[in-house]
């Protein structure tokens, strides 16, 4: 089993350039079960997939309509969004990348061209964090000494932008894409088996996993599992509700 070393440990290991070592505390990386963008993204088009064929499901019930017609409905729309979903992301994450990359030639491009506006730039970001005077200039000369760096702390700092990891988003689009047609198959399930009362079926199933869901997204996210469960619900019955008072009107 790791334990955080001691303070008194810490104090004799050796630094690193000049950077003394971590002291103990909380894990440095939290690892939380919902964290990632993954599975972030794969949950939120399951809720996303769960609510559109269920909503569809109860306007084309209270039409009338058929319950094997209204399930070939609703898997289309599962189908549709999910591939819609995987990708506009994986476009989305293309023109993101093409998008740093464009800027961070214009940086670079830039501190060749006007060094001196370019370290004023760096010295007013500082400055914004209260650096002043000798520590100011040494911090300037230190970021605007390499090149790398240099252009690494105006993208961070100046335009707020992360250089993007296509291969990542396209994992994240596609697994959500097919997370939502999974969703959409699931509610869709007591229509496609003829089940009596395949509304009431769906709606049952649909609450269930939003709930599921809405919890698991509130937990790691540090907020009450039960706050995000019923809100997830509400959305979920709100829509339905929604679709179904609509098409009653409309019928």
């Amino acid at each position: 089993m790791l334990t955080a070393p001691t303070a008194e440990a810490s104090r004799h290991e050796p630094s690193r350039d000049g950077l003394p070592p971590m002291p103990p505390g909380p894990p440095h990386e939290e690892g939380h079960v919902l964290a990632g963008a993954l599975a972030r993204g794969v949950t939120e088009a399951a809720m996303a997939g769960l609510v559109l064929p269920v909503a569809l499901g109860a306007a084309l019930t209270a039409l009338g309509v058929a319950p094997a017609v209204t399930g070939a409905a609703g898997v289309a729309l599962a189908l549709a969004c999910g591939l819609g979903a995987g990708l506009s992301g994986s476009f989305a994450s293309r023109d993101a990348a093409a998008h740093y990359q464009a800027e961070r030639l214009r940086e670079e491009q830039e501190s060749h061209l006007y060094p001196d506006r370019e370290r004023w730039e760096v010295a007013a970001i500082l400055h914004r964090y209260g650096v002043r005077g000798d520590i100011l200039r040494d911090a300037v000369e230190a970021i605007a000494s390499d090149r790398r760096r240099w252009v690494d702390f105006m993208m961070r700092f100046e335009l707020d932008l992360s250089e993007p990891d296509p291969i990542r988003a396209d994992r994240t689009a596609l697994a959500g894409g097919a997370a939502m047609v999974l969703a959409g198959l699931l509610v869709m399930l007591p229509y496609l088996l003829g089940w009596q009362g395949a509304l009431a079926w769906s709606w049952g199933l649909g609450g269930l996993a939003l709930c599921a869901l809405g919890g698991l997204r509130a937990a790691a996210q540090g907020l009450p599992p039960l706050g995000g469960a019923a809100r997830a619900l509400a959305i979920g019955a709100a829509a339905t509700g929604g679709a179904w008072v609509l098409a009653k009107l409309v019928g």
